[in-house]
């Protein structure tokens, strides 16, 4: 299996930028194959890409994930061709639809049709990145302009045809279209017990365009931490795991908690939302259930570790992405050093 790490994140502004870069410098150096960055209304997922390719010579550099509505496809399209230039091909794009909180309350764009929207939006960064003239008449997105002066313009920079992209689906519609499009997939709230909730999906879309899971590549990760103490790790990852039920979308949609519903714990996905979102914060950690933690992390002793990672292999997992919420910078290596020797042993 392969590994990845990731950077930025909904709240991050630079904190400890020389410390992240350092950090992802010896990742690569000890072997990790991805580093993600994120975006939501902190620093955006390309300036600290761009600084790291700088600084990296081996590590693929993904947004994890680019949100479509804040750009419109063609500078996608052009973003990333320059991203993969300055990196020397290790570009790779992912793409996400956000939620309608950051849609519609930062961007001012309508939430309505995401998955038509994806689509569309990445139907036109092929277009671009073929090196095609960029002509598009469909439901959201229109090239060029109708009725004004425009004209279908061809992307000036070298076609990148190749470039690898990769989709953040959690729906089923989405998972399908992802597995009819996509590169790989960047999946979260990921149970390896109840991996047909997301695979049946993926497997249908992978169908319409000629491919098996094979072709594909599977990412999923968790929080990683060895010790015997299980009881703390628990309670430490339920008020992240409440805020992903409770706040990750609005009230009415939210991705994450649907898709922890589909996997076997409905009940406790609309009561931990409800407490969240009534401001019952501590209670709704309370209400997570410990399996939950357990099932989506790798925490505990070695072997309780190596039992998850057996499973994450078993049903065809090919990337993981890792957390180890290490407190200081130094830590945070050796962490990651022991995490990776572990995933690697077997």
């Amino acid at each position: 299996m392969k590994t990845a790490i990731g950077v930025g994140g909904a709240y991050y502004n630079g904190e400890n930028w020389d410390q992240l870069v350092d950090f992802t410098v010896q990742a690569e150096k000890i072997g990790v194959d991805y580093v993600w960055s994120a975006e939501a209304w902190g620093m955006d997922a390309i300036v600290p890409l761009a600084y790291l390719a700088g600084k990296t010579e081996k590590i693929k550099l993904g947004t994890g994930i680019m949100q479509i509505t804040s750009r419109v496809p063609p500078m996608i399209a052009m973003t990333s061709q320059s991203l993969r230039k300055v990196s020397n091909g290790r570009f790779v794009l992912g793409l996400g639809v956000s939620g309608p909180q950051v849609v519609e309350g930062l961007h001012g764009a309508a939430f309505a049709h995401p998955l038509g929207r994806l689509r569309e939006c990445l139907e036109i960064i092929r277009i671009g990145l073929r090196g095609e003239r960029i002509q598009y008449n469909g439901k959201h997105y229109v090239l060029p302009r109708p009725g004004g002066e425009g004209k279908p313009i061809r992307l000036s920079q070298l076609p990148a045809p190749d470039l690898p992209i990769y989709l953040a689906t959690l729906g089923p519609k989405s998972l399908e279209l992802t597995g009819e499009l996509a590169d790989g997939w960047l999946g979260t709230t990921f149970i390896p017990e109840t991996a047909d909730v997301f695979f049946s999906h993926l497997q249908k879309g992978l169908q319409k365009s000629g491919r098996t899971m094979s072709d594909i590549d599977i990412q999923v990760g968790g929080s990683f931490e060895i010790g015997d103490d299980v009881e703390r790790m628990i309670n430490a990852r339920k008020p992240g795991m409440a805020f992903t039920l409770g706040a990750m979308g609005s009230a009415k949609t939210n991705f994450y908690n649907n898709a922890i519903k589909r996997a076997g714990y409905e009940d406790a996905a609309i009561e931990v939302q409800k407490l969240w979102v009534g401001g019952k914060r501590e209670e709704a950690a309370r209400r997570v259930p410990d399996e939950l933690i357990l099932k989506t992390n790798f925490i505990g002793t070695n072997e309780m570790i190596q039992e998850r990672l057996a499973l994450y292999r078993k049903v065809g997992v090919t990337t993981l992405r890792v957390s180890t919420g290490s407190r200081d910078h130094v830590s945070q290596i050796d962490d990651l050093a022991e995490v990776l020797d572990l995933i690697h042993s077997h």
